[in-house]
């Protein structure tokens, strides 16, 4: 019985140390090496103090703040056990509200977005949340739907928050992949450091 134990147990171990330590720390290694910045969460600090992250959407709900994608993440609710409540952009609760295309509950939230936005045609990001609820970025016809409650909010001119917001917008990967998009942590501070 040893014979047969003694090298399947070594082999687990052998494993075990490989990929479960040793692969994972090689891969850990070379992040930091190769993309520093991103394999630490892509932190965005100012004043010295981490503010956010380049990857989770955080809420902005002021009129002098651009906007992020609705989230739809939630969190265990304590005044009734078993059922959820909202938690937009909790990180811990990472997820889609899984509600499909055909959903009355998921058609009404849209509609209650798009009205709450003014009616009429409005960007897709602006009325749905992504799949993971914690989306950073908005496209750019969401930033200029925007862009006038901004600038009149902070009293600038429209010219000078499209100059920012050109500034801002990142391109596809390498060229082709994705789409164009606005980080909207980014964006704000930007805002913010205007004088």
């Amino acid at each position: 019985m040893r014979a047969i134990l003694r090298p399947a147990f070594a082999v687990v171990g052998l494993f075990t140390l490989l990929l479960g330590l040793a692969v994972p720390l090689g891969f850990t290694g070379l992040a930091q090496l190769a993309f520093p910045a991103q394999a630490n969460g892509s932190l965005i600090e100012r004043n010295g103090h981490v503010i956010g992250s380049a990857l989770l959407g955080q809420d902005f709900a002021a009129a002098r703040y651009f906007h992020p994608r609705p989230s739809a993440t939630t969190e265990a609710d304590p005044d009734h056990p078993g059922q959820t409540r909202a938690a937009p952009y909790n990180a811990a609760a990472s997820a889609a509200s899984q509600l499909g295309p055909t959903s009355a509950a998921l058609l009404a939230a849209v509609r209650e977005r798009v009205a709450a936005l003014g009616g009429g045609r409005v960007p897709a990001d602006a009325a749905t949340a992504s799949g993971s609820g914690l989306d950073p970025h908005i496209s750019p016809a969401n930033a200029v739907a925007q862009m006038a409650r901004v600038a009149a909010a902070r009293g600038l001119p429209e010219a000078r928050i499209a100059v920012l917001l050109q500034a801002h917008t990142e391109g596809r990967e390498f060229g082709l992949l994705g789409e164009p998009r606005v980080n909207v942590l980014r964006l704000n501070l930007a805002l913010d450091a205007l004088r």
